[in-house]
């Protein structure tokens, strides 16, 4: 089954779970979540507008279909930090030492990365889960920089509990038109990673200038 097949046979998966038993339809938007955030082609706004329309439906409660949408979110997103961490920083920096002089970046300058990291990923972890297309794939950076799993379990949590709500809510009150919120929310979609995609251009940028101020005032 091509991917384009499964993302449009997930709507009638959850439609079949919630028919069998509300609490399996709970597990179904919990797995599709979970998935959703292992395969970033799965689109999230197609499953929480879908447990919205059911909740408008009386099939399912409010609260349980977000929660099930914020776990499988938060579940699905730790494979992704843990790539992040197999290829972590210090691994890099023991082959920078090695092998940096060849491709010209030293250890020295991988440091400074991190430090602009710890300053403004906590962040980029938080306003990263509000954008598709971004959402998953923050995790990486955040792996990679061995950003602590307590922060980034709390702050994915804060980002992906705005995520649920404002889709779940959206499912509600479309009711039928609730496949129609990618179109209505791509607008703001583009925005938000113009802005994300800005800033950090802008910090790279800075970080390459103070590198280079550096290295020539030496």
């Amino acid at each position: 089954m091509e991917i384009s097949e499964f993302i449009s046979s997930l709507p009638v998966f959850i439609g079949n779970a919630v028919e069998t038993n509300q609490w399996i339809g709970y597990g179904a938007i919990l797995l599709a979540m979970f998935l959703e955030n292992l395969i970033p082609p799965i689109p999230s706004e197609l499953i929480m507008p879908l447990g919205g329309f059911y909740v408008s439906q009386g099939q399912l409660d409010f609260l349980p279909v977000v929660l099930a949408g914020l776990i499988g979110t938060v579940i699905g997103a730790l494979p992704w930090y843990g790539i992040g961490r197999l290829v972590n920083e210090e691994r890099l920096e023991k082959w920078l030492e090695k092998n940096g002089r060849w491709i010209g970046i030293k250890p020295q300058e991988l440091a400074r990365s991190r430090k602009w990291f710890n300053r403004y990923g906590v962040s980029l972890v938080f306003w990263g889960r509000l954008v598709p297309g971004i959402r998953t794939l923050i995790s990486v950076p955040a792996g990679v920089e061995l950003m602590p799993i307590t922060p980034f379990l709390i702050w994915t949590t804060a980002g992906s509990l705005i995520w649920t709500l404002f889709l779940t809510i959206t499912g509600f009150y479309l009711g039928d038109n609730y496949a129609n919120i990618e179109t209505l929310i791509s607008p703001f979609s583009s925005v938000f990673k113009i802005i994300i995609i800005v800033v950090i251009s802008g910090a790279l940028i800075n970080l390459i200038y103070k590198t280079l101020r550096k290295l020539i005032n030496n």
